[in-house]
C-alpha cells in the first residue's frame, strides 16, 4: 500500500475538490480556501521552477562560469524588480521597455510566419482535378469560406447586393459555425477535466478509502 505521506496527499487532494465542487451550490468559505491553495501553491510552484529552469541555468550559472556578458540581464533584472518601490519604481520602465521592444520584434516575425503566411499558403488549394472528387468539395469549402469571412468584415463596402451581401451572410455562418466549434471544444476539454476528478475519486481515493476501512 502507500505511505503514510502519499495517503494524506489523497485525503487533501479529495478535501480540496469537494471543496472547490461546493461552488456548484453557491460561494462559500471552504471554496475560497480551496481556490487560495491553489492559487498560492501554484504560485510557489512556477516561482521553483522558474529558478531552477531557467533563472539559475540562464544567469546564475553563466555568470559563476565567468561569462559576464550576462551582468547586464542581471542588472535589468534588478530594476525590474525595484518596482517595488515607489520611489524607485521608475527604474523599472526601462527594463520593461527592453522586455516589450523584444518580444514585439519576435512575435511580429513568428505571428507573420506562424498564421498570416501560414493561412495563406493553406488557401493555395487545387480546386479541380484532384483523385478524390472528397478533396475537391473540401477545397472549395475552405475557399468559399476564407473569401466570405474575410468579405463580412470588409467594411468600406456597404453588404448589400447579390455577391457581397450574399457574401456577407454566409460569412456570418463560417464564423458562427467555427465560434461553435471552439465553444465546443473548450466545453468539451472542461468536461474532459471533470471526468478526471470523477476517475481520481473513483479509482484512487476509493481504493484508500476501502483500505482504511472508511468506505
Amino acid at each position: 500500500m502507500d505511505s503514510n505521506l502519499d495517503i494524506l496527499g489523497l485525503w487533501i487532494g479529495a478535501a480540496l475538490s469537494l471543496c472547490i465542487f461546493s461552488f456548484l451550490y453557491r460561494d462559500n468559505p471552504l471554496y475560497r480556501l480551496a481556490e487560495h491553495v491553489f492559487v498560492g501553491v501554484s504560485a510557489g510552484y512556477c516561482m521553483c521552477v522558474g529558478y531552477w529552469q531557467v533563472l539559475h541555468p540562464n544567469l546564475i550559472a553563466r555568470l559563476q562560469q565567468g561569462d559576464w556578458r550576462y551582468a547586464f540581464a542581471a542588472v535589468l533584472g534588478t530594476m525590474l524588480l525595484l518596482r517595488l518601490w515607489p520611489k524607485y519604481a521608475w527604474m523599472g520602465r526601462w527594463p520593461l521597455a527592453f522586455m516589450v521592444g523584444i518580444y514585439a520584434g519576435y512575435n511580429i516575425v513568428y505571428t507573420m510566419q506562424a498564421q498570416v503566411l501560414a493561412q495563406i499558403g493553406d488557401t493555395i488549394l487545387k480546386l479541380w482535378g484532384n483523385a478524390d472528387w472528397t478533396i475537391t468539395l473540401k477545397n472549395w469549402l475552405i475557399l468559399i469560406g476564407v473569401l466570405s469571412s474575410l468579405t463580412y468584415f470588409y467594411f468600406s463596402v456597404e453588404h448589400k447586393g447579390i455577391i457581397i451581401g450574399n457574401a456577407a451572410r454566409v460569412g456570418i455562418w463560417v464564423l458562427m459555425i467555427t465560434f461553435g466549434a471552439t465553444f465546443g471544444y473548450t466545453v468539451m476539454a472542461r468536461v474532459s477535466l471533470l471526468v478526471g476528478r470523477v476517475m481520481f475519486f473513483q479509482d484512487v481515493w476509493m481504493r484508500t478509502a476501502r483500505w482504511l476501512g472508511v468506505a
